[in-house]
């Protein structure tokens, strides 16, 4: 537990607003995945629309336990760890921006590590149906999947993709979480040109520093995240590196910031969401304590 509030509250914020947001995940996902099974170009609403139509609106929520597993792992260990690390240096001196910063990546790099296999369970089940049958893995929910992978791949197949899985997780708490902080610290008591409004600690402010945070977010992650979809998505034992090299020539560096704009659809409402959760849920819980 941190000075004022559990370790584990991230973890739930990020599973409301992951709740709100999987449909642009899944999207996010098969966009980065199916025009490198398929050859294809395609668009966030093409892809959306093919979905409900061929499978129905349920099936944009497909992964979505995956997702919650992956939130109770990855989630609330990166914001868990950052939020105890900033307050026990807040006690001696206020956190510097390059601390900050490191302690960012830090916390990164452990809930990148802690969500792994939840990660390869989500790329696979939003992914699935894309690909041809025979190449489908079929699992029905996150926990039917984890026991499959590891009867198939035994403890090591949990470990997939973890480079660049971690390597993303480091870049998205850093300019995910660390820029909110930025954001938000930056943006306290200045005064809005337009309505001669003063910031406060509050809703508004929440929302405009997560803004920020998700368009920075999603345009430093876009290379790590698109190799960390194909790697975990191959059936093969193809290496993030020969992925990569085999996608330049065939593609060309564009193909790093494939799905950009589905990506920054689902992440900047989901970091909107989820910290305003966050913050709202810190509040929530102070007031409980207090009383």
């Amino acid at each position: 537990m941190s000075a004022s509030y559990p370790f584990w509250l991230g973890g739930v914020a990020a599973s409301m607003a992951a709740s709100c947001t999987h449909p642009l995940d899944l999207t996010k996902v098969r966009m980065q995945t199916l025009t490198h099974v398929a050859g294809a170009k395609h668009s966030t609403f093409s892809i959306i629309r093919a979905s409900i139509t061929d499978l129905g609106f349920r099936s944009l929520y497909t992964g979505l336990s995956a997702s919650l597993l992956r939130q109770m792992s990855y989630s609330l260990v990166r914001l868990g760890s950052y939020e105890e690390i900033k307050a026990r240096i807040s006690k001696r001196h206020k956190p510097t921006t390059p601390q900050l910063l490191l302690t960012a990546c830090l916390a990164g790099g452990l809930g990148g590590i802690a969500g792994n296999p939840a990660d390869i369970l989500l790329v696979r089940m939003t992914s699935d149906s894309v690909k041809p049958p025979e190449q489908r893995y079929n699992y029905s929910n996150a926990i039917s999947g984890l026991g499959s992978l590891v009867k198939e791949k035994g403890l090591k197949g949990l470990c997939r993709g973890i480079g660049p899985n971690t390597a993303r997780a480091i870049l998205m708490n850093a300019s995910q979480v660390g820029s909110y902080d930025f954001f938000k610290s930056s943006l306290l008591n200045k005064t809005m040109p337009v309505f001669d409004y003063q910031l406060k600690d509050s809703l508004l402010l929440h929302s405009i520093a997560s803004c920020l945070a998700g368009t920075v977010a999603t345009t430093v992650c876009s290379p790590a995240d698109v190799i960390r979809s194909r790697v975990m998505s191959s059936s093969s034992d193809s290496t993030a590196l020969q992925i990569l090299k085999h996608s330049l020539e065939k593609e060309g560096p564009k193909f790093l910031f494939k799905g950009w704009t589905p990506a920054f659809i689902r992440l900047g409402p989901n970091t909107m969401l989820m910290f305003v959760f966050f913050e709202q849920l810190k509040k929530g819980w102070g007031n409980l304590q207090s009383s």
